[in-house]
């Protein structure tokens, strides 16, 4: 039997005992697309077909398939591990204390790159960073204060520093500043060495689903549970049971192993209906932070930046400041109303030669200026409100209390969230100290009956209304 035959029958036994000792799951990740490239006596080189593989195999199970192989053939031997897509091979070598660590962590979705080459959130599969996207960048008011102080907290703790808030979860509508956040907080805590892993839910759940279609699953776990500072975006948008009861273990062992989570959503955790209970207990139990919206001096020192920018390209052109408070007064919305409206100022400007007046820029953004919309009613605020009103305590609405002055309270609060909010009679009831939606559409359709037919009720009703939308 030749050294090429020996070989392959050495490995086929070595293949049986790692599958029997580490489990199928393991085995399959690992082990299965290795393949004998070439055996010459006590040197074998065995080759696999991606970097990411290697890599991990040689920091991982490398002494172990030596120690195997060895006892098989009942001599040392040496194991070399190659790339089969490679155009150079260059032959192992042991990993001496000089050498820099070596990340172990797949791309989400993707083969992954060489783990020397592993330092960069890119190299990890992230989603992509956006360079202006800085803390020097992000304009403070006294809307985001809190939330970019907790994220400056957080991008410039050391690995060696406790973990004072985890997970980190800001929440805030649409343009108004937490994807810069989150962005900034990675690109500076990338910046000082540490490993980030910067995602979007909706790039989360490619990647998982991608790892279960290919087979990489506990690969894709290993990348997730090795870095340093995880980063989550649109969390709303995270769908699936699967991906959900993944993110749930993959939050769940960063934060045990006091490793940094923030995540970002456009509503606190509590109001993600379609989110598993269990993501949203471990997201509650960290430090919540809302980004509120954007206060007319805000919207005016926002504007101010973006005139800096614009005459850094553009010099010779200017906005009055009547036009900048014209437009801080009217575009209320978010930030991007404010780029897009400053966009057509300068586009407007330019290409037309019109100078920046008041009346230009009434002609140029009218479609931005809207009416203002109604404050967005919470189930907290309606229960706070209703308790004040009857004198009673919002435990007392929480509560399994029967008693009439806490029983009418808690139907017409009930009735309140599901009139004055787009909350599902589940989820208020849910909210109501844990009901049954039944009880919920009970409650609703008693309160709609009275006030039909009690003009006092009817009035207080109006009034707690009044109060909600003040």
């Amino acid at each position: 039997m030749d050294d090429s035959m020996r070989a392959r029958a050495i490995w086929e036994r070595v293949r049986r005992r790692l599958r029997a000792e580490l489990g199928e799951d393991v085995f399959s990740s690992w082990f299965k697309s290795i393949e004998i490239d070439q055996a010459d006596g006590s040197a074998i080189r065995l080759s696999v077909p991606t970097r990411f593989l290697k890599s991990w195999i040689e920091n991982h199970y490398k002494d172990k398939i030596i120690g195997r192989w060895s006892e098989e053939a009942e001599k040392p031997v040496e194991i070399e591990l190659t790339v089969r897509s490679a155009s150079v091979r260059q032959v192992a070598r042991p990993k001496t204390a000089e050498e820099p660590r070596q990340v172990a962590s797949a791309p989400v979705g993707r083969p992954a790159a060489p783990a020397m080459a592993m330092t960069g959130h890119e190299a990890l599969g992230g989603s992509p960073l956006d360079p202006r996207l800085t803390f020097d960048s992000f304009v403070q008011g006294r809307s985001n204060t809190l939330a970019r102080a907790a994220a400056m907290q957080v991008a410039q703790s050391r690995i060696t520093d406790p973990v004072l808030f985890n997970p980190l979860y800001i929440h805030a509508g649409v343009g108004l500043g937490k994807t810069h956040l989150l962005q900034a907080i990675a690109g500076a805590a990338q910046s000082a060495g540490r490993r980030v892993l910067y995602l979007t839910a909706e790039k989360f759940t490619f990647g998982f689903v991608a790892a279960l279609k290919n087979q990489t699953a506990i690969a894709f776990k290993e990348a997730l549970r090795s870095i340093d500072l995880l980063v989550i975006d649109d969390l709303q948008f995270l769908q699936g049971k699967q991906t959900q009861a993944e993110f749930c273990h993959t939050l769940n062992a960063l934060i045990d192993a006091g490793r940094q989570v923030v995540v970002a959503g456009d509503r606190p955790p509590s109001d993600l209906e379609n989110l598993d209970e269990r993501v949203r207990s471990r997201l509650a139990g960290g430090l919540t932070v809302e980004i509120g919206a954007l206060d007319e001096n805000l919207r005016f020192d926002i504007l101010k930046q973006k005139l800096a920018q614009a005459q850094a390209q553009h010099p010779g052109f200017d906005v009055p400041a009547a036009v900048m408070t014209y437009v801080a007064r009217n575009v209320t919305q978010n930030g991007r109303d404010l780029d897009g409206a400053f966009n057509r100022l300068i586009a407007t400007n330019r290409l037309t030669n019109q100078a920046v007046t008041v009346e230009m820029a009434e002609r140029s953004i009218r479609d931005l200026v809207r009416v203002a919309e109604p404050r967005r009613v919470k189930i907290e605020d309606i229960q706070k409100i209703v308790a004040q009103h009857y004198n009673v305590s919002r435990s007392d609405i929480l509560s399994s209390r029967r008693t009439a002055t806490v029983v009418r309270p808690r139907q017409i609060a009930m009735y309140l969230a599901k009139t004055m909010t787009l909350r599902s009679l589940p989820e208020i009831g849910r909210r109501f100290g844990g009901r049954d939606h039944t009880t919920v559409l009970h409650a609703v359709r008693k309160i709609e009956g009275l006030v039909g037919q009690d003009q006092g009720l009817n009035e207080e009703v109006e009034m707690l209304k009044r109060r909600l939308n003040d």
